[in-house]
Parts: structure tokens; C-alpha cells; sequence
């Protein structure tokens, strides 16, 4: 690779609808909800590699209604739970603009800037990366950047149920369903290449 590191690839996630339930405006540990099998689909997504990056629009600094450092201590704390289960976060990006109070921005999605961001200071190979969100800002921005994409839908519905879904963009429920839409073809790769291994073993054998 002349000398060069090879790219990281990535799993870009949006934070609220997506790790957490979307209450609005979560800013405190408190307030914070997991959903269901999350921490164990971060798990698998490291296990083979992917670098997790949460990519999130946060209006409510733009609006006063908490800071940076809440953000800030928000997420030192589901860090280190995420931590404790082997599922750590690589990096959280955050845009703290809203256009009628701050102006217009490259950061906030469906602008793929806070993609681009981490993509350039962490190395990350867009093609080989994926974001996972449950608005269509955020599959817009993920495409925007050259990744695919994965659209939450709950089966209960959401926010944007009835919302079209991007031409090339797939659909799961959840994050665990995601999970194994993303890696579902990597890991039945890597079980046919083991059992190739295992044949040729036996053959010499």
C-alpha cells in the first residue's frame, strides 16, 4: 500500500431513534433510554472491524436549551457503558446549528458534513462504510457522503412513516435488524471460507 494505512471502514449512526428512544432534546443521563439489543449490534459491528461514529444534529444548542459540556457528559456516560460491554463508540460528531437562528451550515443533515468530518480525521473509506438512522435527513446524508445506508422503520411507525424511502437506500425495523442486514453476506463469506479451510485441511489430512 506504498507506505499508507488502509482506510477504516465505518458504521455512522444517528444517535436519538437510533441507540436511544427519540424524547426530545435528550441531553441528560437521566433522560437517556436504550432500545432494545443495541449495545450487543455495536458489539458485532466492532468484532469485525467497523469503526462506530455517532453523527447527530443538535438544534437544541442552537436554541439554548442545554450545552456542549451536557452533550459532553452525556456521552462520557453511555461511552462508558457502551465500554463496559465491548461496544464503545469511536467518535461522536455533533452539528449545533439551526438555520432560522444560526444560518445555513454544512453540518447539519441531510448535509453530509459531519460525515465528511470524521471521514478526514479518522480515515474512513466512505464506499465501505454505512450510516443508519431513523429520518430520511440522515440516510440522505450518508448518501450524500458515498455510503450506504440503512432507513429505520419501526413497525409501530414513527416519525416519518409514510416519508419515501431513497432510491437505494435499505430498510429495517431496528438497529439489531440492521445489524444483520449489514453483515449478514460478510459473515456467511467468512463461515464458507472457513469451511473451505477446514475441507482442504481434511483433504491433506
Amino acid at each position: 500500500m506504498d507506505g499508507q494505512r488502509a482506510l477504516r471502514r465505518a458504521i455512522f449512526l444517528d444517535r436519538d431513534g437510533t441507540l436511544n428512544k427519540d424524547t426530545g432534546y435528550v441531553h441528560r443521563k437521566e433522560d437517556w433510554q436504550w432500545l432494545p439489543g443495541v449495545a450487543e449490534a455495536l458489539k458485532r459491528f466492532r468484532a469485525v472491524g467497523y469503526a462506530l461514529v455517532v453523527v447527530s444534529n443538535q438544534s437544541g444548542l442552537a436554541r439554548g436549551m442545554y450545552d456542549l459540556a451536557d452533550l459532553r457528559a452525556l456521552e462520557a456516560w453511555v461511552d462508558a457503558d457502551l465500554a463496559a460491554k465491548g461496544a464503545a463508540i469511536d467518535a461522536w460528531y455533533y452539528c449545533p446549528h439551526l438555520p432560522e437562528l444560526t444560518g445555513p451550515c454544512t453540518c447539519r443533515k441531510p448535509a453530509p458534513g459531519l460525515l465528511l468530518r470524521a471521514a478526514a480525521e479518522m480515515g474512513l473509506d466512505l464506499a465501505r462504510s454505512w450510516m443508519v438512522g431513523d429520518r430520511v435527513r440522515d440516510v440522505e446524508a450518508g448518501l450524500a457522503a458515498g455510503c450506504r445506508c440503512v432507513l429505520l422503520r419501526p413497525a409501530q411507525g414513527g416519525y416519518e412513516a409514510d416519508a419515501p424511502v431513497p432510491e437505494g437506500v435499505a430498510v429495517a425495523p431496528h438497529l439489531p435488524a440492521a445489524e444483520v442486514l449489514i453483515l449478514g453476506p460478510e459473515l456467511r463469506r467468512l463461515r464458507a471460507e472457513r469451511e473451505i479451510r477446514a475441507s482442504r485441511l481434511k483433504d491433506m489430512g
